[in-house]
């Protein structure tokens, strides 16, 4: 997790580093950050599995930097270590296909140019090692064959040895992908300046020691952005809070599992939403996890419902993906339709199939530890399948009658 001073990775730019073994990834890569960020040697292969590193990085800021195996690793597990590194696509903002300038393009990075073009993943060549290559285009194009040639990306020649064109490539990152777009605000449009917003943030077995955990964070660090003041309270103190205010808060916002009991101390003229659903909102799904989540009134015996976290934390004895959702959900569907056999799959950190045909319906984590093109490459996923895509908070509301409260304060939700 992150603490309060720290870029979280989902809202960093993921630049991930692809190619050939011993183009000289991990030594550009080494080249790009100014740190041995990765084990560089002359052995093919050296790097097995994809390494990441948040960083900053300038001129473009906050980073996460993202080195992977050879796409032209042999051998069964070559074969994995080529499956994770095309997997980190996923996730990538934009990729840099580092290329030996002393071999042609082969038929592994054509096809690796495909993949990024169908993902619509911005991507650079870069020509390393081109301090070997005499009359090297570098020579006559300034680093960058952009001007005289018509392809739709960008070209430029660079050396991880002597660090030629290092500063160009940083540059040209910064042009290729912006890094100032607005992001979608967690309580954007939801409060006005001085508008009290009451945060609930039970403390249980599950509960971080010593910090609140990260969406939490960033909701209070969002109600500050929008000149709120954030209460924060344990759902036992919840109403003492609320009479303790002089007026009505604007907003209450409570962890998912303290839903049920917030909702009954919240009158009724006050609104309240839970951080999850926010955070599907900030994600963009909203709109359609409110829309599959009402396919848990249909789950029949058999049915297999796959429940996801972005995240590897330490799971404890009341963990909510894998124990309270599930008891949840199965004493919600037998008292609806009386089915008992529901088997529940679980996925955490990158681990996200690419079929999920099998499934009745996804069931998501608030998503605060992913990135938004690896939400966005989710939710397709479950569309391109026909599976309905909801979240913890929007379905613990659903099953507990209060989804049309908890989402009537957000622009364009109709249920």
């Amino acid at each position: 997790m992150s603490s309060m001073n720290e870029t979280p990775s989902s809202q960093r730019l993921h630049i991930g580093f692809f190619g050939r073994r011993n183009a000289g990834k991990s030594c550009l890569v080494n080249a790009v950050t100014g740190q041995d960020l990765v084990i560089v040697s002359d052995v093919k292969g050296t790097t097995t599995d994809p390494v990441s590193k948040s960083m900053e990085l300038l001129p473009i800021g906050p980073v996460l930097i993202i080195d992977t195996p050879g796409i032209d690793d042999e051998g069964a597990l070559g074969d994995l270590r080529v499956a994770k590194a095309k997997k980190v696509l996923n996730k990538t903002d934009i990729a840099v296909l580092v290329v030996d300038s002393t071999s042609n393009i082969s038929d592994s990075e054509n096809e690796l140019i495909s993949i990024f073009q169908a993902k619509k993943v911005p991507f650079i060549i870069a020509y390393n090692k081109c301090d070997l290559v005499l009359g090297s285009p570098h020579d006559s194009c300034g680093n960058s064959c952009d001007n005289s040639c018509n392809e739709s990306f960008s070209k430029i020649y660079v050396s991880a040895k002597t660090g030629l064109g290092i500063t160009e490539l940083k540059e040209k990152i910064a042009r290729t992908v912006r890094t100032d777009d607005p992001k979608l605000q967690i309580v954007g449009g939801l409060i006005k300046a001085g508008d009290t917003v009451v945060l609930v943030t039970p403390i249980d077995s599950a509960a971080p020691k010593g910090r609140l955990i990260l969406p939490q964070q960033q909701t209070v660090r969002d109600i500050e952005e929008a000149d709120g003041i954030a209460v924060v309270v344990t759902e036992k103190l919840f109403k003492a809070a609320l009479e303790g205010l002089k007026h009505p808060p604007a907003l209450v916002i409570t962890d998912s599992q303290a839903f049920a009991k917030v909702s009954a101390e919240t009158p009724f003229d006050v609104p309240l939403t839970s951080f999850s659903i926010l955070f599907a909102r900030y994600k963009g799904f909203l709109e359609s996890a409110v829309h599959g989540v009402t396919t848990l009134g249909t789950i029949k015996d058999g049915d297999k419902i796959l429940i996801c976290e972005g995240c590897t934390h330490h799971r404890q004895c009341d963990d909510i993906g894998t124990v309270k959702l599930p008891r949840w959900i199965r004493e919600y569907v037998k008292n609806k339709n009386q089915s008992k056999n529901i088997e529940f799959v679980f996925r955490s950190g990158g681990d996200f199939p690419e079929d999920i045909s099998g499934y009745r319906m996804v069931i998501h984590c608030g998503a605060c530890m992913l990135n938004d093109r690896e939400m966005h490459y989710r939710q397709k996923c479950a569309r391109d399948q026909n599976i309905p895509f909801t979240n913890y908070g929007i379905a613990i509301a659903y099953m507990q009658g209060i989804l049309k409260r908890s989402v009537q304060m957000l622009p364009n939700i109709n249920l």
